[in-house]
């Protein structure tokens, strides 16, 4: 709680026994004492009632439940884990197709899908048209951001420049 070692302790017992005399030094000690022990009843105590209103609310329930659910055995990790035999899987196709295709039933560049419906494949058509044209607005937002600083950051030419030299 306070980081006092021992010699910051004596040289409080020294200043204590200086200001308030030996003959009072153990009451005041005392008295600290009861004064200490009170307050460590009342931490205990309002410890205690916060835990009684977390346990009320339901606050170690929701607690129980996030763990379950961040839990890699409850979520089925492991099993996945055991499905997969990663030593079957070649990234760099060294292995003939047939013997990949033998050992996991898939072939080597993954697991074969089937063809999208038409549906599927124009909403997909029409989320890769969307996402382009947002990313091209906001690269020429950029560039005209960057044109405007560039802009305003050259400095202006002088009137001195533009003036006709068989004027002055």
């Amino acid at each position: 709680m306070l980081d006092l070692g021992w010699t910051e302790l004596l040289l409080i017992g020294i200043v204590a026994l200086i200001v308030v005399g030996p003959k009072e030094l153990p009451m005041m000690f005392r008295t600290l004492g009861k004064f200490t022990a009170r307050l460590r009843a009342m931490a205990r105590d309002f410890s205690r009632a916060m835990e009684e209103a977390a346990d009320e609310a339901g606050v170690k329930d929701v607690a129980k439940d996030l763990r379950k659910a961040t839990n890699p055995k409850a979520m089925g990790l492991d099993a996945l884990k055991d499905a997969v035999d990663f030593d079957e899987i070649d990234p760099f196709g060294e292995n003939d197709d047939k013997d990949a295709t033998s050992k996991s039933g898939a072939s080597a560049s993954g697991p074969e899908t089937q063809p999208l419906s038409e549906e599927r494949a124009e909403a997909a058509q029409k989320i890769r048209e969307s996402a382009a044209a947002k990313a091209t607005a906001r690269l020429e937002a950029e560039a005209a951001a960057r044109a405007e600083a560039e802009s305003q950051s050259a400095p202006e030419p002088s009137e001195a420049s533009d003036a006709d030299p068989s004027k002055a």
